[in-house]
């Protein structure tokens, strides 16, 4: 069982006491300066007994926490380290802490654009420095983040907003636009997808409005208008049928089938909550897959991206979408090399 505060507080206070070569110690004075430091730090003024002291000094020297702590006694009465530059501060740490120390360390790294954590930001630093050094090699584990992305620097604006309730007017350009739009919003929800954020929010109407924070030009808060929820927007069930961040309309029944190679990638991995095998072939090792989404961007873009290793079979309107954007795909790659074989 981990050592609580106190605990922790009169082992950092013996240690400080036994590694003072120009005092004595007794067990009463280790007592006493425990007393004093946890009245220092937590206010607690009943003191120390001598029997917690006499097991804490137990619990430092055995392996229980990994101090081993070389305490001796001599002169039959005072308490030191055999070893003069001992400390439980010093201790290394195990191949098992690094890693897990390590991992921690990158999951907090996630959160470096709330500053929430911007007073953690040095620590997670140092954290970083030293166990690279500790660790003497190249990472094992790369998280998926792009530092260039556009937008990352309103996150904590937003996050604030939405936490306050607060009215926001934006100004905002997509892709298609000739010009940037103002919109006066109600802020909901921040959603990641694919390394891309966005911010989910309503108008008066109640209209949901999607925007990808690289294409916010600013924000300001729109004090004259008062902050309304919208009761109907919860996330678990707007993205129930949705793939990626694009609301399109219903949902519906859309099979596939995928060749072995990319069968095995999509059990493993599957596109969508609804995903079921409807069928496997005796031959090829291909698989039939069925899912209920909507047919949005995301949808198209992520089929698309398996090739000719997956092919729609129903709806028919979704076999024409596909169909029409391989042509388009296929006209584009004609009309910029031909016909001709690549030559080496």
């Amino acid at each position: 069982m981990p050592a609580n505060k106190n605990a922790l507080i009169r082992y950092k206070t013996i240690d400080s006491c036994l590694r003072n070569p120009y005092r004595q110690w007794t067990i009463e004075d280790l007592v006493e300066a425990c007393s004093d430091a946890l009245y220092e730090f937590e206010g607690i003024r009943r003191g120390v007994s001598l029997r917690t002291v006499q097991g804490d000094l137990q619990m430092m020297r055995s392996e229980k926490l990994g101090y081993n702590a070389p305490i001796e006694v001599y002169d039959q009465k005072y308490y030191r380290y055999s070893d003069r530059s001992y400390s439980i501060m010093n201790l290394p740490l195990t191949h098992n802490d690094i890693e897990k120390m390590t991992e921690a360390v990158n999951l907090l790294r996630q959160f470096e654009d709330f500053d929430h954590f911007s007073e953690m930001s040095d620590i997670v630093s140092r954290l970083q420095d030293n166990l690279a050094i500790a660790k003497g090699r190249k990472k094992i584990v790369d998280f998926e983040r792009n530092s260039d992305l556009r937008g990352l620097s309103y996150i904590n604006q937003l996050y604030n907003h939405i936490a306050r309730r607060e009215t926001i007017r934006l100004k905002y350009q997509s892709f298609t636009a000739s010009r940037p739009y103002n919109y006066t919003v109600f802020p909901h929800l921040l959603k990641e997808y694919r390394n891309r954020w966005f911010l989910f929010c309503t108008e008066k109407k109640g209209k949901v409005y999607n925007f990808a924070l690289d294409r916010i030009i600013s924000v300001k808060v729109a004090p004259e208008t008062a902050y309304v929820d919208n009761p109907d927007f919860e996330p678990e069930t707007y993205f129930r049928d949705i793939i990626g961040v694009t609301k399109m309309g219903n949902a519906t029944d859309i099979t596939f089938w995928a060749s072995r190679e990319q069968a095995s990638y999509i059990v493993t991995k599957p596109i969508h909550a609804s995903q079921e095998v409807v069928r496997e072939e005796a031959e090829g090792g291909g698989k039939v897959f069925r899912v209920r989404v909507e047919p949005n961007w995301e949808f198209y873009s992520l089929m698309l991206g398996f090739g000719p290793g997956v092919v729609v079979l129903t709806p028919s309107s979704v076999v024409r979408e596909m169909k029409k954007r391989v042509l388009e795909a296929a006209e584009e790659y004609m009309t910029r090399f031909g016909g001709e074989e690549e030559r080496e």
